[in-house]
């Protein structure tokens, strides 16, 4: 082991017990213990010490060093000081954020049960379909066109016929997301009722599965050509204009009709002319859940022609369009 340098002292193995004992640096005046005079010295003695005491007071002023002050308790009382500070700062910010969140609701946002229907990178033609979807609003049905929509779930089959005549650009999209796949897999989501029990809608296409979901684009809102009435098919949409995209509602019942004709701006583009003993069986098997914790799926969804004897017929009674909407709400926002 290498001994200190001559006229150093090795500093104790003990650093904080410098802290509570008294030091050699207290004061740079002050005569080290073992240059003290002592009562058995002799006069050369005593000055000898007191010349080496004095000497290395010179030389610590002249260098302008007192370790203790450096090194003593001030400085580990000022580092305390500074992480005390630090950590009510921390705590401050936290309260912030807490009253924010109080104030302004979940800054990260939540699924609401009602469609939104904004792009979304999350839902958009490259995670479902066949590969081929539309990216952004496809072409309209053109006139005096109609097509069979047949909705194939586990309580058996919806078919729809979508009509060009009742709003070509909703019949168009409809048709172009049936054709692509899109639909395939995708729930009804929602099975709502009338504040009076009875059954109102029955609302699929978000392919999250929550509401807020849809193809990645919107279509442009058309004006509503006919009245809901059970049967109707129609889009969903937020209240914002032009915010229709994939989801979709069949109509219950008649008694639906006038809440919905309040609205007047959910695109009928079809009506339902087989199956709607299963869009009933969908509604009951939610058990009076808005929101099915087992939502029924669409298996699969084809498009065909319509016969042409049935061309533009779909408004006959049985078929008919209607948008989600819950009772004396908006079809897209919660009752």
């Amino acid at each position: 082991m290498s001994k200190a340098p001559k006229g150093r002292r090795v500093p104790p193995k003990n650093r904080a017990a410098r802290i509570d004992s008294p030091s050699e640096f207290d004061s740079i005046d002050k005569l080290d213990e073992g240059d003290a005079p002592r009562a058995s010295d002799t006069p050369a003695q005593a000055a000898a010490r007191r010349t080496r005491a004095q000497n290395r007071a010179a030389k610590r002023a002249a260098s302008g060093v007192r370790p203790k002050a450096v090194r003593g308790g001030r400085v580990q009382a000022r580092s305390s000081r500074q992480t005390s500070t630090g950590l009510i700062l921390l705590a401050v910010a936290a309260v912030a954020v807490a009253v924010a969140v109080f104030a302004f609701g979940n800054p990260f946002g939540t699924p609401s049960a009602s469609p939104s229907l904004s792009p979304s990178p999350s839902t958009g033609p490259s995670a479902y379909g066949d590969g081929t979807c539309p990216t952004s609003q496809p072409p309209a049905l053109p006139a005096g066109q109609s097509k069979l929509v047949t909705i194939k779930t586990d309580k058996g089959d919806i078919v729809i016929q979508v009509d060009s005549y009742l709003s070509p650009i909703a019949a168009g999209n409809f048709v172009a997301l049936a054709e692509c796949k899109f639909y395939d897999g995708v729930v009804f989501h929602r099975t709502a009722a009338l504040e009076s029990g009875t059954p109102f809608v029955i609302q699929g296409g978000d392919p999250l599965g929550t509401g807020g979901g849809g193809p990645g684009y919107t279509i442009k809102d058309e004006p509503v050509a006919t009245t809901y009435k059970r049967g109707t098919v129609a889009m969903a949409r937020s209240s914002q204009p032009d915010s229709q995209g994939s989801q979709f509602f069949i109509v219950l019942s008649d008694e639906s009709g006038p809440i919905l004709q309040s609205a007047n701006n959910y695109a009928i583009f079809g009506n339902v002319v087989s199956g709607m003993d299963v869009a009933d069986a969908i509604y009951a098997a939610s058990n009076g859940e808005e929101l099915p914790a087992n939502p029924v799926v669409m298996t699969s969804v084809t498009v065909s022609d319509a016969p042409a004897a049935s061309a533009g017929a779909s408004g006959s009674p049985g078929a008919s369009t209607s948008p989600t909407v819950a009772p004396s709400v908006v079809p897209t926002a919660t009752p």
